[in-house]
């Protein structure tokens, strides 16, 4: 089965597992998704990711607060393959008053909205997550 949105795959993964408190999620690697979720970890919504070369897989923990609270509250996919959405720099959504993250497919590679705006970066957005 071939997937047409790879990254909106990746997101529903994630928030179904954050819906029934799953430790972690699996999915198909690759170069676009695990950037994504870097940018994931820097900003402290997921745990650590797990890739085995072998099976082609990758296990991606996610990230509970006290009482098995998941610190991912919520994604939203913006862009999408027959909708493309591109905002320049100046564009680029604030989300929740900087408690969340707009993540942004730039000319220097995906990046969250604050280095995007920092370094004067427009691009497609991907997704908001909060």
């Amino acid at each position: 089965m071939s997937l047409s949105d790879p990254i909106a795959d990746l997101l529903t993964r994630i928030r179904n597992a954050k819906s029934a408190r799953h430790r972690f999620v699996i999915f198909r690697p690759s170069k676009v998704k695990l950037a994504v979720i870097k940018v994931l970890q820097e900003n402290g919504f997921v745990g650590e990711c797990l890739v085995n070369e072998e099976k082609r897989e990758a296990r991606l923990f996610l990230k509970y607060a006290n009482g098995r609270e998941p610190v991912l509250k919520g994604l939203k996919r913006m862009s999408s393959p027959s909708a493309r959405q591109y905002v320049g720099y100046l564009e680029i959504p604030i989300v929740y008053g900087g408690m969340g993250v707009a993540i942004v497919s730039t000319s220097k590679g995906i990046r969250d909205g604050k280095a995007a705006r920092r370094d004067r970066l427009g691009g497609e957005l991907l997704c908001v997550v909060w």
